[in-house]
């Protein structure tokens, strides 16, 4: 929306200029907020029985994005297209790069593997705010 400085009989109107375009900035920025998603690191076990953590793991994307988030796993992303057995450091270091650009990190189920006991110390180290939740999608407290 273009806001003349004029008023419609040709005075300069300066007052009327200034609190409207306030107010369209306000509108704007009430836009941006309501598409606002934080992005999530997705935090679960995916080792072991890689054929149900895999399918956990995708019900908990799900789930993030129900919450109005985008969530990352990067476990769903990775084995696409790296070997785990080859090439498992670079997707680890990829996986630390990764969850340093998220706002949150969700942590999925009662067992804490390896590998995601290494993304919350990394979490930690960051500031990063981490929430906790059962299998079932419950949020829980951390233990401290």
């Amino acid at each position: 929306m273009m806001i003349d400085k004029k008023n419609s009989e040709g005075y300069m109107d300066p007052t009327t200029y200034h609190a409207l375009t306030k107010i369209e900035k306000e509108e704007k920025a009430a836009r941006r907020a309501a598409c606002f998603r934080p992005l999530v690191y997705i935090c679960s076990p995916f080792s072991g029985d890689i054929d149900s953590n895999t399918e956990k793991a995708r019900r908990y994307s799900r789930f993030a994005v129900d919450k109005g988030t985008i969530p990352l796993t990067v476990h769903l992303l990775f084995p696409q297209f790296l070997s785990e057995k080859t090439e498992r450091p670079l997707a680890l270091y990829m996986g630390k790069v990764i969850l340093a650009k998220c706002q949150e990190v969700w942590v999925f189920g009662s067992h804490i593997s390896e590998g995601m006991a290494a993304e919350i110390v990394r979490a930690k180290k960051l500031g990063k705010t981490i929430r906790y939740f059962t299998e079932g999608l419950e949020e829980v407290k951390a233990d401290a």
